[in-house]
């Protein structure tokens, strides 16, 4: 099996690739036979009248591979699998109406949470999943099942925690705006529970008095380290509107030693510094600084309960497939084990991204191709309605065609949605893909689906999981009907 390359690199160096191949596509499957004005292509089969007796030739460039995510691959006819299955069965099986939908690899999933659990060997350790990164049941379910605590921002998440069979003793309710009765769940279910601010600290303590049950708390502290990514997934640095002051550090004890240790109790700090971070030297600038707080905590005398470092998550993972070597959960561990084993506390860590995001892709067909101007674009079913982060973020996602394709070309992959930032990426080299073939947004596990929305009134996408040479849908799409239910009962 070949190694499967998402398109992207420089189109010189893919036409004049040595790997370039002519494959000759299965009998059963449309093949591009005429290219239309404009730079577009239908598609014809054998059975429905082509003069061709046999599938056309088509060719489609395989450069070197950059990175490549082991669970997809590409088979010896050209055709993205993701491990035994390969997409386009699952697009004819799911219909043009399921389009676009996600899948999801299970082994990719299983092998990520495995490096964390290697590297955190001799470690006294929590590696909390991030749910917020993706919530689908069968996804979290899997990760109970490896053992995996929970990281939370909301109620449902907490309902759906313990749905999948997390241990809820193991999980860190987070949040800068906990509603009342989101933290007396928490406190029921012995959460470990953020303190974001002084207002939040007394809705806990209000929690744990209504319960009749002691809250344990991590104290927030934002470290002013500058995790060097985008502003929007800064979340550590003094101006944050998550987590304290470090300075108003005595504040908060002294508020949580004055509840009593039947209101409140001091389980541990925590610290998070954002999301896409690829310098392991900035966890550890952070982690010097958090166990520095935690000796003068202990100090104090005041911390009999104290167990728990919280250093969050944020480790990047490798959208651009450019060559970049990024840190490993072992790169990241090794670089602070002195510190936790100083410490003698349990480590949390905090994963989401790097747990699950390359072991999802965006799958759209494509509508047709057009040009304007010097741009061709290549139209596809799947929008920023489905996949917000290059909209939103400007983010880079490698974009791959999932089978054989014409000669190589410069596109501009966009949606329909009425929106001129409606793309998914620009300036991608890609094979001249035919209409209705399909196109992959690679590395989509990870805030993506969750931060899919009905815009242009596009109902959220089916979810699919790859197990070895089996498939199953494990959220099915929406519907008109589901679009219309929020009215049902309503005089309108």
């Amino acid at each position: 099996m070949a190694a499967f390359v998402p398109a992207g690199v420089p189109l010189a160096s893919t036409l004049g690739s040595p790997d370039a191949r002519r494959l000759r596509a299965p009998g059963r499957t449309p093949t591009v036979v005429a290219a239309r004005p404009g730079g577009g292509a239908r598609l014809a089969h054998p059975s429905r009248g082509s003069a061709a007796q046999s599938a056309p030739v088509m060719v489609v460039a395989v450069p070197s591979a950059v990175n490549p995510t082991p669970a997809f691959q590409r088979d010896d006819a050209g055709y993205m699998t993701v491990e035994g299955v390969r997409v386009r069965d699952i697009q004819d099986s799911l219909g043009a109406e399921a389009s676009p939908f996600y899948v999801y690899s299970k082994a990719q999933i299983s092998a990520n949470y495995a490096a964390y659990k290697d590297a955190l060997e001799g470690v006294d350790a929590i590696i909390g999943y991030a749910i917020k990164a993706n919530n689908n049941k069968a996804v979290v379910k899997h990760l109970a099942d490896l053992g995996a605590g929970a990281v939370l921002v909301s109620g449902a998440e907490l309902r759906l925690a313990m749905e999948a069979g997390m241990d809820t003793s193991r999980t860190v309710f987070n949040g800068n705006g906990k509603t009342p009765a989101e933290l007396r769940a928490a406190v029921r279910s012995r959460c470990l529970i953020n303190v974001d601010s002084e207002f939040d600290a007394a809705h806990i303590a209000d929690a744990a008095r209504a319960e009749g049950i002691p809250a344990s708390v991590l104290i927030r502290i934002n470290p002013d380290v500058d995790p060097e990514v985008h502003a929007y997934v800064s979340t550590g640095l003094a101006n944050s509107k998550f987590g304290i002051r470090n300075s108003h550090l005595q504040w908060f004890l002294d508020y949580i030693s004055e509840a009593g240790d039947d209101v409140l109790r001091l389980a541990g700090v925590h610290s998070h510094l954002g999301s896409t971070i690829k310098k392991v030297m900035i966890f550890k600038d952070a982690a010097d600084i958090m166990l520095g707080f935690v000796n003068k905590i202990r100090e104090g005398g005041n911390a009999p309960y104290l167990r728990y470092l919280n250093i969050g998550g944020g480790l990047g993972i490798d959208y651009e497939r450019a060559g970049e070597q990024l840190p490993s959960p072992a790169d990241l561990i090794n670089t602070i084990r002195p510190q936790l084993v100083a410490g003698g506390l349990t480590v949390i860590m905090e994963p989401g991204r790097s747990l699950v995001g390359n072991a999802g892709a965006l799958i759209s067909r494509v509508i047709g191709v057009k040009t304007n101007g010097n741009t061709r674009f290549i139209v596809v079913d799947g929008s920023m309605s489905e996949l917000i982060r290059p909209a939103l973020y400007d983010a880079y996602m490698y974009i791959a065609a999932t089978e054989p394709g014409g000669e190589m070309g410069l596109f501009d992959v966009v949606g329909p949605v009425c929106e001129s930032s409606d793309f998914l990426g620009k300036g991608r080299v890609l094979p001249l893909p035919a209409e209705g073939s399909g196109l992959a947004v690679m590395d989509a596990g990870a805030y993506c689906h969750v931060m899919a929305s009905n815009y242009n009134m596009k109902p959220l996408p089916t979810e699919v999981l790859v197990d070895g040479d089996e498939w199953r849908v494990v959220r099915k799409g929406q519907t008109y009907d589901d679009l219309m239910a929020g009215y049902e009962g309503l005089d309108i």
